[in-house]
């Protein structure tokens, strides 16, 4: 069975103090079922009147007049599911503006903050965001839990199942209840056969340039339909739109995003890979590596931002970061020993990358060239390999 270490989860805990010290609201949001509630369990008892979970008919009860249920509480106050309730913006913003600050306020939520518009109107410069991602690579115990967490992704209770054939229907379950209930709590009124068609679909797009008119076509939509339900899969945590990167250079290059899902559970289930035997026979083996690897990557540096950039002429690079003033290359290769390509040295050459690291499933970090080495992707476990090399 796959054990995880709680560390990681320790280290957002400390981010998450130094934020709710630094600012009068913190949004915590990610995913469903990636452990945000758990996380604030350890800051307010889920009994405790600070604590009001908007899935609860009570809670809904208490906050039928806002100002009443929020201003006497003191101390850290938690509002679970925040998405589900938008129209508290306005009371918490009078709340946060009060003399002494009486109260913070902790708001967990499973949409994006473009998803709920109103808080970047009514809480602008008062609220700061923490983003929680499902189980990374970083927080399990052993190395060759790898392979479990490729094939189950990072959710908890689908990492964790006592077998693959637990996890497959943990994760079954998962998207029926997000399509049936969490999609339509949002006021999104698309049907939910709709959405998992495109969703399906989108599946057969990861690790590719996106295209839209093709996907549309298929749909019987049009193309502006098809990209609000991309928008729609982005803004809940699900897919990752990943954008590319122009230099000016004498090159035609791609202006168009890659789609990757962000969790590599899902779009086993919704490849219909159950088991790591049906992974290594599926052709989206090399696309499903890429983009596990690829969100690792991003989960474990935190980049100011994310690229990936290619050419018309075949040159390209999967992963372009920025991070602290410099410019780091990736690529992402199920190769048992990967090697410098004419593709590496170009991007080297024309993006003038700081370094380029090659991710790969061995155990060996080595040299390609100057500046280029393989990183095994069980180095993304430790804190600090970006200066491994």
């Amino acid at each position: 069975m796959v054990k995880v270490s709680m560390l990681d989860r320790d280290v957002v805990k400390c981010k998450l103090d130094r934020s709710l010290k630094r600012s009068r609201i913190v949004g915590l949001i990610g995913p469903r079922q990636c452990g945000k509630t758990t996380l604030a369990r350890t800051l307010v008892d889920l009994e405790s009147p600070n604590y009001f979970d908007l899935e609860d008919p009570v809670s809904l009860a208490r906050l039928q007049e806002p100002s009443l249920a929020l201003e006497p509480l003191k101390g850290l106050v938690v509002i679970d599911e925040i998405q589900r309730k938008p129209d508290l913006f306005p009371y918490l913003r009078v709340l946060a503006d009060r003399p002494g600050k009486p109260a913070r306020f902790l708001l967990l939520g499973s949409a994006s903050p473009d998803l709920i518009k109103q808080s970047s109107e009514s809480l602008a410069g008062r609220i700061e965001y923490l983003e929680l991602t499902p189980l990374a690579i970083s927080e399990l115990e052993q190395p060759e839990h790898v392979s479990s967490h490729w094939l189950r992704g990072g959710f908890p209770l689908s990492l964790l199942a006592d077998d693959d054939l637990d996890s497959w229907e943990w994760r079954k379950g998962f998207i029926q209840t997000f399509l049936e209930r969490d999609i339509p709590q949002m006021g999104i009124d698309t049907p939910s056969t709709t959405i998992r068609r495109f969703w399906t679909m989108l599946a057969h797009y990861h690790g590719q340039i996106f295209n839209g008119s093709e996907i549309a076509r298929s749909m019987g939509v049009n193309q502006t339909t098809a990209a609000r339900y991309l928008d729609l899969l982005s803004s809940v945590f699900m897919v990752r739109v990943l954008q590319p990167w122009h230099e000016n250079l004498k090159k035609r290059q791609i202006k168009r995003p890659k789609i990757y899902f962000r969790d590599s559970g899902i779009l086993h289930s919704l490849l219909g890979i159950r088991t790591s035997l049906n992974l290594e026979e599926n052709p989206k083996l090399g696309a499903s590596w890429e983009g596990y690897a690829l969100e690792e990557a991003i989960r474990s540096l935190e980049p100011d931002e994310a690229y990936f950039w290619a050419t018309h002429n075949g040159a390209e690079l999967d992963l372009l970061v920025l991070k602290d003033g410099k410019r780091l290359g990736f690529e992402f290769k199920r190769s048992d020993a990967p090697t410098m390509t004419k593709s590496m040295r170009i991007a080297m050459e024309d993006l003038k990358l700081d370094q380029l690291h090659v991710v790969y499933p061995g155990k060996q970090s080595y040299p390609l060239a100057e500046n280029v080495w393989t990183l095994p992707i069980s180095l993304l476990r430790e804190s600090d390999w970006i200066n491994a090399n």
